[in-house]
């Protein structure tokens, strides 16, 4: 139970206990305690505290030892209260019981210190799963991005929402819903892919999992850190309004909308000379004002010192405090800073208006009330600490279900799955090292890595480890390193794959953080080469004759040129986590069908800027320029081991027939609905799963327009022989983009839905006519197109008829 506090003895009216009373609103519970409250008091919990983190200059990232260095003691910081605790699990290597002991024992160390008696909202990272130590480690958000399953993306997320939970944490830092606007930037691996509707229907799914969990969803970067200059991490984001709009904001609105994410936390980007984190038209205006969120927004690590240290729009931490608080930012993270004394004294001065503390105050508060950390019967210890385990078998059957489905066979000649008995050469940096599995946010990369003589933590088998068992005449040899150009090592691999039936060539990326990885937060890129040496080992290999199955595990899609053009097969995986070793071994030898589709496309050329799919004409290969930007794999693109014929696309009827003459486009009101069907057949002799793609192509809008862009999609399994009508209701908002006036409108006129194997090729095309006068909508739209799936009856015996 909680601890008694001093406010025992306090006010005893009324009033003054109304803000404990549970028959109340969270909001007049809150309203009730805000004046009760000193100023510092409020200020306290504006702040999170980061206990244990490095201040030797050797911390997770730059300038963390300038923000922590000189802190107050333990004591001193709570003795107002405490807004957060930052990262109690996740910080350096902690057995689960003893941190759930540790961190309650802090819990109640805080209750008693001050006058309140108010718990501490903890959070941490959640990206890849809890970021703790023994925590199951999923797949990276790209792989949720080729899985194009967002039910089993729900299904993960309540996994690590739970684990949190049982841990005593209650705010996860994650979704990342930035859109994938250039493919060197090292957090390319934190998102889930390069289309805003598949970033959006993913993320909420995410949401939904963790806040079912009872855990805080924290919806991040908000917004257009992805689009920063040169793929430079926090570099200034050159977009204009209707690039954020139609593109960087909408997966956020879903994630609001329809998952119910209760916190936000700023983008470290500035957009048109505006630092996210003093932008109040954007964090006050459109996110709340607009949208009408009601949660907390949370500052990025450091943001609100970074408005004076690094974009120079303050003059110092109070100004800085100023400013944020101004915009809509909440609490400041990770440790007490500006929202320190320099806001306290600066409300003294008269410089800074308490009403702005009050604001935030009762948001965070009621979030608080919400969580339930208000109430009498609150404890600090969560229940059965002793019976704590963060990875368990259940939670290891979703990882290697998700990391299944992410995988991506891109090109297959023939020599996938890998035949029985043949000898087998391994060969690659990444193929023996179970870290190659793991994305920057894992607790084994972003932690684990400092306190080596921890172990990992977890048993995270190699590519290597799951293929022995498969392959008996297995061949290993590195080759060369991920990093460096040491190119010793290739006459050995030269030779294993030369005197080899089948070459398996596994290059890829190490995630790190800033600077210590190939991928990762601030481990930028230059180009899309391969790092290291790992392009001269390929070209090596290829050129001995033996049939390559050139594996990536990588972070960043890369560019396959001309040089990749003799690999007999070429496999995609994004971090596939602790897993995914069995699912790429599984994926090459035929255990497992592939059904991955790219989340992002592959560019062919690894030089200039590159550009995603969402370009209008003049963004794709034209005659007035010698580059052609064409990629090698287009995005939605994936092939299987089993084959699928598409039919009979047309509009649906009312009565349940297709239209009778589907050439003639079909009026579509601007405020109605539409809806297209198709029929799937697996024409092959193997189960297989095939993902349908909806695009939307918009020929004439008085803006430029994305030639084609998702719409819907739908993941689609089928025995051999068998077909499902595939269906989309599709309401014409999501046609909807911003028009000439800085509205977004739905435009009547002419377009098409397309079904498509990926963005680039069409199976069907189905005409359409939007009807009626030009249509604004704004936040309350229809976002997602609804999909149906029945069997299409009986089917004729594989091959029948063929």
């Amino acid at each position: 139970m909680r601890s008694s506090s001093p406010v025992d003895s306090g006010p005893t009216d009324r009033a003054a206990a109304a803000w404990r009373d549970p028959r109340l609103s969270t909001t007049e519970r809150a309203e009730a305690l805000v004046p009760l409250m000193t100023l510092e008091e409020k200020v306290a919990q504006l702040v999170g505290v980061w206990v244990g983190a490095e201040d030797s200059g050797e911390g997770v990232a730059p300038y963390q030892s300038d923000m922590i260095d000189g802190a107050p003691p333990w004591s001193s910081l709570i003795r107002h209260g405490l807004g957060q605790l930052t990262r109690p699990f996740g910080t350096a290597p902690v057995d689960p019981v003893v941190g759930a002991r540790s961190l309650a024992a802090s819990q109640a160390q805080i209750v008693a210190a001050s006058r309140f008696g108010i718990p501490a909202q903890v959070h941490e990272e959640c990206l890849t799963g809890f970021a703790a130590w023994r925590a199951t480690v999923y797949p990276t958000p790209l792989s949720w991005g080729a899985s194009f399953d967002p039910e089993l993306v729900e299904e993960m997320a309540g996994r690590i929402g739970r684990s949190m939970r049982a841990a005593g944490v209650h705010q996860g830092l994650a979704p990342v819903l930035d859109v994938t606007r250039d493919y060197r930037w090292g957090r390319t691996e934190e998102t889930i892919g390069e289309d805003p509707y598949l970033v959006g229907t993913t993320g909420v799914a995410y949401v939904r999992g963790l806040e079912r969990a009872g855990v805080v969803a924290t919806l991040k970067h908000f917004a257009g850190y992805s689009a920063s200059r040169g793929g430079r991490n926090l570099a200034p984001a050159p977009i204009g309004p209707r690039e954020l709009a139609d593109v960087i904001l909408p997966p956020f609105e879903m994630a609001l909308r329809l998952g119910g994410a209760r916190s936000v936390m700023n983008s470290y980007a500035e957009i048109d000379g505006v630092p996210a984190a003093a932008d109040e038209d954007l964090l006050t205006g459109l996110l709340r004002d607009e949208w009408g969120f009601t949660g907390t927004v949370v500052a990025d690590y450091f943001a609100v010192r970074f408005l004076q240290t690094l974009h120079g729009v303050a003059g110092d931490a109070a100004d800085a405090a100023r400013l944020a608080l101004r915009a809509g930012i909440d609490v400041e993270l990770p440790t007490v800073d500006t929202f320190g004394p320099p806001l306290v004294q600066a409300v003294r001065r008269g410089e800074v208006d308490e009403a702005l503390i009050d604001r935030a105050l009762r948001r965070v508060l009621t979030q608080k009330i919400e969580l339930g950390l208000l109430d009498d019967d609150w404890r600090t210890s969560p229940d059965d600490v002793q019976g704590l385990r963060l990875d368990d078998e259940a939670s290891r059957d979703v990882a290697v279900r998700l990391a299944r489905e992410s995988v991506v066979l891109l090109r297959n000649d023939g020599v996938l799955p890998l035949p029985t008995g043949r000898r087998v050469a391994l060969v690659g940096p990444v193929a023996d090292d179970p870290l190659a599995m793991l994305g920057c946010y894992s607790f084994p990369n972003h932690v684990g890595v400092r306190h080596p003589e921890h172990g990992l933590g977890l048993d995270i088998p190699s590519l290597r480890d799951e293929l022995a068992r498969l392959v008996p005449e297995l061949v290993h040899e590195p080759g060369c390193a991920v990093t460096g150009e040491d190119t010793s090592g290739i006459a050995a691999a030269v030779a294993a794959a030369a005197a080899a039936d089948v070459c398996v060539l596994a290059v890829g990326d190490r995630a790190g953080m800033f600077g210590r990885g190939t991928s990762g937060e601030g481990c930028d890129a230059a180009d899309l080469r391969l790092p290291g040496a790992q392009a001269e080992l390929a070209r090596a290999v290829l050129a001995t004759g033996t049939p390559v199955v050139l594996v990536l595990m990588t972070g960043r899609p890369y560019a396959l040129g001309p040089e990749f053009d003799a690999a007999a097969a070429v496999v995609q995986a994004f971090f596939l986590g602790q897993r995914g070793g069995q699912a790429l071994a599984e994926v090459l030898t035929g255990a497992v069908n592939p059904s991955g589709r790219l989340p992002v496309s592959v560019p062919r050329d690894a030089g200039g800027l590159p550009s995603t799919y969402l370009s209008p004409p003049l963004g794709r290969r034209t005659e007035v320029s010698s580059v052609d930007p064409t990629p090698a794999y287009p995005f939605g693109h994936g092939l299987s081991y089993t084959t699928f014929d598409w039919t009979d696309a047309g509009v649906l009827e009312p009565g349940g027939g297709l239209r009778a003459d589907p050439a003639v486009p079909t009026g579509w009101p601007v405020d109605g609905e539409v809806t297209v069907r198709v029929t799937v057949r697996n024409t092959g002799t193997r189960p297989g799963t095939e993902v349908v793609q909806l695009y939307l192509h918009d020929p004439v809008a008085q803006t430029t327009r994305p030639v084609v862009r998702l719409v819907g999609y739908a993941r689609v399994p089928l025995e051999p022989g068998a077909a499902a009508h595939v269906a989309f209701d599709v309401p014409a908002d999501v046609t909807s983009f911003t028009g000439l006036g800085g509205r977004r409108i739905v435009e009547p006129g002419e377009v098409e839905l397309r079904f498509g194997r990926s963005s680039a090729e069409t199976a069907a095309r189905v005409p359409l006519r939007l009807t009626g006068a030009e249509r604004q909508v704004g936040h309350r739209r229809d976002l997602l197109t609804s999909v149906w799936i029945e069997p299409a009856g009986p089917s004729p015996a594989p091959g029948a008829g063929q």
